[in-house]
């Protein structure tokens, strides 16, 4: 494969994954909680499901019966967990360093001619790449922890009813999001380190 085609190929994932970051971001998926109870106090055999979503911004709630609602955390009494908090500052800070990289590797691609000297547009394709690689630790660190909250059952004292927590869909979008960024990344650093093939 040659250099140009990594970079592109790497650009291309780098842009895939950004639009990721954007989706783990506005999704309210990163914990879901179930909750059930009995429709009826005499009525045992008759139960409704609700379904908790906790996301960076927003905690949404879900019945059996198809009714949503979703509210930001100032607006209701459900605290947003530490590790939520967090991730809400690095998936920002990796949408903007992913913003920067795309551009980055755009600017120091083969395809356009953006700069002229071949030694600088090389240059830029492994900046970009480590852009790309630093994007992905910023998403790897928030869905990691969620994760090992979720699974090391933080949740130990729940009132009764309610089943432990799960993942999102947010969590396993953010794990795709970061493989992506990671090989973005390794590609057009790869493309920087064999520039010496032929194009």
């Amino acid at each position: 494969m040659t250099a140009g085609v990594r970079q592109l190929l790497g650009l291309a994932l780098a842009t895939v994954s950004f639009v990721g970051n954007i989706i783990i971001c506005a999704l309210p998926q990163w914990r879901v909680k179930e909750f059930w109870r009995e429709a009826y106090p005499f009525e045992s055999n008759v139960t409704v499901s609700l379904m908790f979503f906790e996301g960076l911004w927003k905690f949404c709630e879900t019945s059996n019966v198809l009714l949503t609602w979703c509210k930001r955390y100032d607006e209701t009494l459900a605290p947003i967990s530490t590790d939520l908090k967090v991730a809400r500052v690095l998936i920002i800070i990796a949408i903007i360093i992913g913003v920067f990289g795309i551009l980055l590797g755009a600017a120091g691609s083969k395809f356009i001619n953006f700069v002229s000297d071949e030694r600088k547009r090389n240059k830029m394709a492994m900046a970009s790449g480590v852009v790309c690689l630093i994007a992905g630790i910023f998403v790897l660190i928030p869905i990691s922890w969620t994760t090992t909250s979720i699974n090391n059952n933080s949740d130990q004292f729940l009132p009764l009813g309610f089943q432990k927590s799960e993942l999102g869909a947010s969590v396993y979008i953010g794990w795709i999001t970061t493989a992506l960024l990671f090989l973005g990344g390794g590609l057009l650093c790869s493309s920087f380190i064999c520039r010496g093939n032929s194009d």
